[in-house]
Formats: C-alpha cells, structure tokens, sequence
C-alpha cells in the first residue's frame, strides 16, 4: 500500500486508543498490519475448503485466529479512513474477501451461535460444526 495510506491506517489506529489487541471490534497501534496478516496467513492453508477456528488461547492476538475477528478489525478501518485510502485498502480486502467466500461455506445454523446481527464474516462454518 501507498506511504499515504499506512500513514493514515496509522493514524485511525492512534485516535481508537481505547482499544487494545484482542478486541475484536476495535483497532489499536499495529491492529490492520497483523488482521492482514492472520486473514492471508488463513487462506494460504492447503484444501478446497477451510473452516474458521475459534480463538484458543488467552493471549490478546489469539482473537486474530478466529479469521471472522481479524476481518472486523478491518471493516473497523475502513469505516476509519479518508478516501482514497478506504479505496486503496478496500481493494485489498475484496481480494481476500472472495476468496474467503470461495474456500468457506456459510453456516446455516449461525444464528443459533450469534447473539448479534453478524456480518457475512461471522456467518461462515467453524471447526467442529456440521457440514453439509
């Protein structure tokens, strides 16, 4: 990405400072540098399908895991930044996001899991739940 658009991923990152890593519906310093890398590091997996992973472990990067938190993480930017860096990280993120479409189904049975109106993210199988 443009120095323009780290600079204000940088600075969206700076004005959320009350958030902390591992909280999933927020940013902190560094907060897209590592969602990009979990969601990327997610779809380099071997296989025609992948089911998301529920984060495991206390450590306050584990919610990355869970690809869905990491994807939030990034919507959160996006809602952050000025044009043109919204663009410029947006077609990014579309990028990835059809593939995340393409190598996850989606869960029919989400809304037994979700207590909240969940973006299509949220929505996709997990491991452990049924396939169909």
């Amino acid at each position: 990405m443009s120095e323009r658009t780290c600079a204000e991923i940088q600075r969206a990152e700076r004005e959320h400072g009350d958030s902390w890593a591992g909280l999933w519906d927020g940013l902190w310093d560094g907060a897209v540098e590592a969602a990009l890398r979990h969601y990327r590091a997610f779809l380099r997996q071997p296989g025609r399908y992948l089911d998301l992973c529920f984060p495991a472990s206390p450590h306050p990067d584990s919610s990355l895991v869970d690809v869905a938190n990491a994807r939030a993480i990034l919507q959160e930017a996006l809602r952050s930044l000025p044009q043109p860096s919204r663009a410029e990280l947006g077609r990014v993120v579309r990028c990835l996001d059809a593939e995340l479409r393409r190598r996850t189904l989606p869960d029919p049975h989400a809304c037994r899991r979700l207590q909240w109106h969940a973006e299509w993210w949220h929505r996709r199988l997990y491991d452990g739940e049924f396939r169909w």
